[in-house]
């Protein structure tokens, strides 16, 4: 199997340790100017060089952000801030968040983070809990789908969080009966109950949407309806009605969307990647807040690069990525590990990406409004992707955009 190593490259001083499975890789990098070595013995910059490098760091973000329209009301703070004692980063337990998953069992985040700031991981089951756990100040930075993040950036009027990165463009669906699909669908749906996972999620708006562009209504509040949203049970109790005949189906993330097809015997017949440009859209987003990224733009820059490393691994090893991804999963959730033919059904509806794509934000966000789960679809400087685009553009590879929505 090809080791989980570094594959970005590094912008001088801004370098950390590489990380393996067995364990990190050490290296003697010297500063050439002061023959001081600004790393410690894990590979990872020494407080003082951190603090050194900072003014670089945000000479590099700013110019990312000038280039690519990101929000300047979150630009670093010109004084260097210590070290953070921690950072508090959220995913959920689904396969579409699997950037997030072996980014942290892979070491990667660990690897990059500052060795006197001690990482804190806490895992949900679904966007909307995770966003106000941000916003309560419990978490840093979070992996969430953009419906979430959209939420979170509107009730605090543009000032709360940032998406810096996107992680997965992929993994979501409409799947049902197979007596529905084979019937007069989509009208037979008139008068069923269908599963999401939680009112205003990702996975939600996109069912609410879908819906309305197919004749049928759905309530936010429980009112009369063409179809019945359960948006309360959450998505493992939904598998078991599915399998149990008492709900049509649902507009479920992977793995669950497998499970539907394979455990339920269900039909996939709206696979969302066929509804959106490029066959991609944004399903899972690392987003952080204000605070983080103004006061601490190099922890915000470890978060990325280790996305960054996650992501090129998982790409280039598909089926050691499948087999780590499943086994993260059952560490969390304690319950038996995934039918390989689910990961691997699961895997070819998934694309693990670093772009936000930004443009597609915006539009979930005109979904959300029309579905009546926010007030407001003005973006205007939610996206931030200077820490983002620096890394990639050190690294060779094409930069991303921020579709106006930078400040």
């Amino acid at each position: 199997m090809v080791s989980r190593s570094s594959l970005v490259k590094s912008i001088g001083l801004l370098q950390n340790g590489r990380r393996q499975r067995g364990g990190f890789v050490n290296r003697t990098t010297h500063d050439v100017e002061t023959g001081a070595r600004p790393f410690d013995g894990g590979g990872r910059l020494t407080p003082l060089a951190r603090r050194a490098a900072a003014p670089l760091t945000m000479v590099v973000i700013a110019l990312g952000a000038a280039a690519c329209g990101s929000a300047a009301a979150s630009a670093p703070s010109s004084t260097p801030q210590p070290d953070p004692a921690s950072v508090s980063v959220g995913y959920l337990t689904n396969l579409t968040h699997a950037p997030a998953l072996i980014e942290v069992s892979g070491g990667y985040l660990k690897a990059n983070l500052p060795a006197t700031t001690a990482l804190q991981t806490k895992t949900f089951s679904a966007g909307p809990a995770e966003s106000e756990a941000l916003l309560g100040g419990s978490l840093d930075a979070a992996f969430v789908g953009p419906n979430p993040a959209i939420s979170a950036f509107l009730t605090t009027k543009g000032t709360g969080i940032r998406i810096v990165a996107g992680a997965d463009a992929g993994g979501a669906g409409l799947v049902v009966s197979p007596e529905i699909a084979a019937g007069n669908f989509p009208a037979d749906l008139k008068g069923k109950t269908l599963a999401s996972p939680q009112l205003g999620n990702t996975q939600d708006v996109a069912l609410r949407t879908w819906l309305s562009q197919n004749g049928l209504s759905s309530s936010t509040t429980g009112g009369s309806a063409d179809v019945t949203i359960d948006a309360t049970s959450g998505n493992s109790v939904d598998l078991q009605h599915f399998i149990a005949g008492q709900i049509a189906g649902g507009w479920e993330p992977e793995p669950y969307e497998s499970e539907y097809i394979l455990k339920g015997n269900g039909k996939l017949v709206v696979d969302e990647s066929s509804l959106w440009p490029n066959q991609e859209f944004p399903a899972t987003e690392l987003v952080v807040t204000t605070s983080l990224l103004t006061n601490h733009p190099d922890i915000v820059r470890d978060l990325v690069k280790g996305l960054i490393q996650s992501v090129d691994w998982i790409n280039a090893n598909p089926a050691a990525a499948q087999t780590a991804a499943n086994a993260d999963l059952t560490a969390l959730t304690g319950a038996k590990a995934l039918p390989a033919a689910v990961v691997q059904l699961a895997w070819t509806h998934l694309k693990f990406t670093v772009d936000p794509l930004a443009a597609d934000v915006q539009s979930d966000a005109s979904h959300a409004l029309k579905a009546g789960v926010v007030q407001s679809a003005n973006l205007k400087g939610i996206i931030d992707v200077g820490i983002l685009n620096a890394l990639l553009s050190a690294a060779g590879k094409p930069v991303v955009g921020a579709a106006g929505l930078g400040s």
